[in-house]
C-alpha cells in the first residue's frame, strides 16, 4: 500500500515537472519570435514619370550652300552667331559668274545697237517691220540673259534664309566651293523639337492612361511634358507631344515620338541630348517603400503578414520619381499588411510578431 502511494506520488511529481518544463519551453519559444515593423496598405495619390533619352533638333535646320562656284572671299559670321533672315553670311568670288555677266552685257549691247540701226531704216520703209521685230526680240532675249547673269552674280553673297544660330563653319576664306558644298547650317531654335523612341509595350501602357478613342485624341489629352538636360537639371519650360509614328520599327521594336519645347532664351541647341519626362497621375494608388521588397530572378516580392507568420507575395510595381518607393499595380490590396523593414532575415512561412 505504501509502495502504491509512493509510485502515485512520484508520477504526479513527474507530471508537474514535465508540465512546468513544457510551459517554460513555450515561453522561451514565444520569446524567440522576433518582432518586425508591419504596415497596413492604404491608398494615396502619386505622380509617376516615364523617362526616355531624346535628341534635340531646331525647328528648322537648314544647310547653307553656295549657289555659284568660286572661292570664299569673306566670312561675315562666326560659329554660334545669332543671325536674322537675309543677313549676309559669306561672299563668294565667282570668276565664272563675272564672266557670264560680261558676256551677257556684250550681247545686250550688240542687240541694242542692231535695233537702233534698223529702226530708222524700218521707219523709212527701207527695212521691213518684220525684220525690226526680229531684232527687237533678240534685244529682249539679250536683256533677259543679262538680268539672269546679274542675279547669278548677286548669289555670290550668301544670306541666311531664316532667323537662327550658325553651326560649324566647315570652310574658310580661300576655299573652293560649288553649289553642292554645304558651307554651314543655320538652325531656327525659337522652338526646339525632341525626338525619342518608346518600345511597343510601353507605348500600349502609355496610351491606356489617356482619354480618347483615337491616337490623335490621346495625344491631345496627354499632359505637358518636361525635359531633363544633360547636366541633370530640369528645363524651365514644359513641352507637348506632337506626333507618334504609326509604324513600329522592325529592328528595334520601338515607335518614334516628336515633342516640341519653346526656347525663347536660346538655352536649347540643335544636336544636344536630353531626357523627356512624361508624367502620369495615379489616384488612390498603393505605394510601398522599396526596402520592403526584394528581387528573386526577374520578380519583385514582399512579405505579407498573415495571422502570426509571413508569406512571400509577388507584386508588379512602378518606380516613383524619387527612387525610394514603388507603386504596386498588381499583387496587393488595400488593408493587406506587409513587413516594411528587416526582410533580409525573413523566410517564407516564418512566424513573427508585429512590432509595437
Amino acid at each position: 500500500m505504501k509502495m502504491r502511494k509512493f509510485l502515485f506520488g512520484g508520477a504526479l511529481l513527474l507530471l508537474f515537472f514535465t508540465s512546468c518544463k513544457n510551459k517554460q519551453a513555450q515561453t522561451n519559444a514565444a520569446a524567440q519570435v522576433k518582432a518586425y515593423p508591419v504596415a497596413v496598405i492604404s491608398a494615396s495619390d502619386v505622380e509617376l514619370h516615364a523617362v526616355y533619352p531624346a535628341v534635340l533638333k531646331g525647328e528648322q535646320d537648314i544647310d547653307i550652300k553656295a549657289r555659284v562656284e568660286g572661292y570664299i572671299d569673306k566670312i561675315f559670321v562666326d560659329e554660334g552667331a545669332v543671325v536674322r533672315k537675309g543677313q549676309p553670311l559669306f561672299k563668294i568670288n565667282s570668276p565664272s559668274s563675272v564672266q557670264m555677266v560680261e558676256n551677257a552685257k556684250a550681247s545686250y549691247n550688240t542687240a541694242k545697237l542692231d535695233v537702233e540701226r534698223i529702226r530708222p531704216l524700218a521707219e523709212k520703209g527701207i527695212m521691213s517691220d518684220v525684220k525690226l521685230s526680229a531684232y527687237q526680240n533678240t534685244l529682249a532675249s539679250a536683256k533677259a540673259t543679262l538680268d539672269q547673269a546679274k542675279a547669278t552674280l548677286n548669289w555670290a553673297t550668301v544670306t541666311s534664309p531664316v532667323d537662327g544660330v550658325v553651326g560649324t563653319l566647315s570652310y574658310r576664306q580661300g576655299s573652293l566651293v560649288t553649289n553642292a558644298t554645304v558651307l554651314t547650317t543655320v538652325s531656327n531654335i525659337s522652338k526646339v523639337v525632341a525626338y525619342f523612341s518608346v518600345n511597343e509595350k510601353d507605348l500600349l501602357e502609355l496610351l491606356k492612361e489617356f482619354k480618347g478613342n483615337t491616337q490623335a485624341e490621346k495625344i491631345k489629352n496627354m499632359p505637358a511634358i518636361r525635359l531633363m538636360l544633360s547636366d541633370g537639371t530640369q528645363y524651365e519650360e514644359t513641352g507637348r507631344i506632337e506626333t507618334i509614328s504609326g509604324v513600329v520599327d522592325a529592328t528595334s521594336g520601338a515607335v518614334n515620338f516628336r515633342a516640341s519645347f519653346p526656347n525663347k532664351h536660346g538655352l536649347l541647341r540643335s544636336g544636344s541630348s536630353a531626357k523627356v519626362i512624361i508624367p502620369s497621375e495615379h489616384k488612390s494608388a498603393i505605394v510601398i517603400p522599396q526596402k520592403a521588397t526584394f528581387a528573386q530572378q526577374d520578380k519583385v516580392l514582399v512579405y505579407k503578414f498573415q495571422g502570426d507568420s509571413v508569406v512571400q507575395k509577388v507584386v508588379r510595381v512602378k518606380t516613383t520619381p524619387d527612387g525610394q518607393a514603388y507603386v504596386v499595380t498588381e499583387g496587393l490590396s488595400l488593408g493587406d499588411k506587409i513587413v516594411t523593414d528587416g526582410i533580409a532575415t525573413l523566410t517564407n512561412g516564418q512566424k513573427i510578431k508585429e512590432q509595437k
